[in-house]
């Protein structure tokens, strides 16, 4: 029995992994910016097909991970993880499909909260 009721925001239900992504990273919450992309980008590296976009994902991934470690402090840690973000950006530009406006737009939010916090 439940003591207290689950409120679920309906407004999440059917977002896609990088809207999620997009809204936590608006809000700070690097952290789960990194976990909604995750599962994404292990299905997509197994695929040769969507090995480029896979990349982009975990550069995305890494971006909202150096930001948090930058803001708990590990600032050595968070240069060198925000060098992978830099590695696979060329990717998002270059790679064609049907979440490039929306990697695009998170490229440009991950810029935006680098020159905030690091």
């Amino acid at each position: 029995m439940l003591l207290y009721p689950i409120i679920i925001n309906p407004r999440k239900i059917n977002l896609s992994d990088i809207d999620k992504f997009l809204e936590a990273v608006a809000d700070d919450q690097f952290v789960e910016g990194h976990e909604v992309l995750e599962v994404r980008w292990r299905e997509l590296k197994k695929d040769e097909k969507t090995l480029n976009e896979s990349k982009i994902l975990k550069g995305l991934i890494n971006g909202s991970t150096a930001i948090a470690l930058k803001l708990f402090g590990k600032e050595k840690g968070a240069k060198t993880v925000w060098a992978t973000f830099e590695k696979y950006r060329p990717l998002i530009e270059s790679e064609t499909c049907k979440d490039t406006p929306k990697y695009l737009e998170a490229q440009k939010l991950l810029d935006e909260k680098f020159k905030l916090y690091m």
